[in-house]
């Protein structure tokens, strides 16, 4: 098994204590963001949704807003001069926030009016009502249009983060946890091997053992046998039966 397929590690038992941990928090991670790619999954779709039924919305609106664009001029005039003369600052402002899903950022975009209507006097000579009209329907064009910056500025920071994320979670589950499964396989099979022979090593000690102690037996008992054969040759030195020869005393 070579290293890319494993972690390198010294097989002991601290090793497989350690990896065993790696494998569980691997996992947890892996589930983790398994459930925040499912949660920006679902927001995509949304957000996808809103985008197609924004267009659509904005697609009658810009017809609408042409449209009244051209009954004011023909009642009213040409009356652009007018308006860019009396304009001094934007009334139409746009407004920064920020949302959270599943710990990625999405920028939103909100509009809303700030200060006077300054050219609220145009059209009053003629044609003020289709320019009063083509005025609300531009306004609620234009707000249209950052709900749309807004909805696909999310939905392009969301496809990004849902590629990061599935990256990862691909990148765990058919790299790390592997790797680290066939790490702890590793040092399972190394430690069972050890253990093996350890226990052939201890049956070879214990097998000597044996036969030591049956040559000590068998020692012991032929120096047994032979003791006994000395003291029976003893004993019948001194025991002897046959008759002794005269002594003469003078």
């Amino acid at each position: 098994m070579s290293g890319k397929e494993r972690i390198v590690v010294f097989p002991s038992r601290m090793a497989l204590t350690q990896m065993k941990i790696r494998l569980k928090g691997a996992e947890k991670g892996h589930s983790l963001l398994k459930k925040k790619s499912d949660a920006l999954t679902l927001r995509f779709r949304q957000i996808l949704a809103k985008i197609i039924e924004t267009k659509q919305i904005m697609g009658d609106a810009m017809k609408q807003a042409g449209i009244s664009l051209a009954e004011a001029k023909f009642a009213a005039g040409d009356f652009s001069h007018t308006i860019v003369h009396n304009v001094d600052k934007a009334q139409s402002k746009v407004r920064n926030k920020k949302d959270n899903v599943a710990g990625v950022t999405l920028p939103l975009f909100e509009h809303y009016a700030d200060g006077a209507d300054t050219y609220e006097l145009t059209g009053l000579s003629r044609g003020g009502q289709q320019v009063q009209k083509c005025k609300e329907i531009f306004s609620k064009t234009v707000k249209l249009l950052v709900d749309l910056a807004s909805l696909q500025t999310s939905f392009v920071t969301l496809d990004e983060a849902i590629k990061i994320t599935n990256r990862r979670v691909n990148a765990i589950e058919h790299v790390i946890i592997p790797r680290i499964q066939r790490t702890i396989d590793y040092i399972v099979t190394e430690l069972d091997e050890r253990e093996r022979e350890e226990f052939f090593r201890l049956k070879k000690i214990q097998e000597k053992k044996e036969i030591q102690k049956e040559r000590d037996a068998k020692a012991k008992a032929a120096w047994g046998i032979l003791q006994g054969y000395d003291d029976e040759a003893d004993g019948k030195e001194i025991f002897d039966d046959g008759q002794d020869e005269d002594l003469l005393f003078h």
